[in-house]
């Protein structure tokens, strides 16, 4: 268990760690969005396409083979899964932290209830 003091600058950097992930997220996300609508503006204005489904179809299949967006999605979810991560390493810093600071408190009413125990009997 690191000291005290230590601690708050410790859980400062795993927020910050949660906060460069999220922002990683947010980029990652813009360009999913990106490559999504370049197959929705494809699927729409494609003339050989009937109607909403095979609409649909066609943006599934654009989105399948491109290899850009498969990648991108897969960093989305390595990203989702290094958030969770980050995020519960902070509130394991924030408990631990928690638990330091009680057991401080306890230390020093044991020390001062000592004190007063041995003024009572006068040593």
């Amino acid at each position: 268990m690191m000291q005290l003091n230590h601690y708050p600058a410790a859980i400062a950097q795993a927020v910050q760690r949660v906060n460069e992930i999220d922002s990683q997220l947010m980029a990652v996300q813009h360009q999913i969005n990106r490559f999504e609508g370049n197959a929705d503006r494809n699927a729409a204005f494609d003339i050989d396409l009937k109607n909403d489904t095979q609409r649909k179809a066609r943006r599934f299949e654009l989105l399948l083979v491109n290899q850009e967006y498969q990648k991108a999605v897969d960093t989305l979810m390595r990203l989702t899964s290094d958030k969770a991560n980050a995020i519960a390493h902070v509130e394991y810093l924030r408990n631990q932290f928690s638990v330091a600071k009680l057991e401080t408190r306890l230390a020093i009413a044991q020390q001062l209830t000592d004190f007063e125990a041995r003024e009572l009997v006068g040593l």
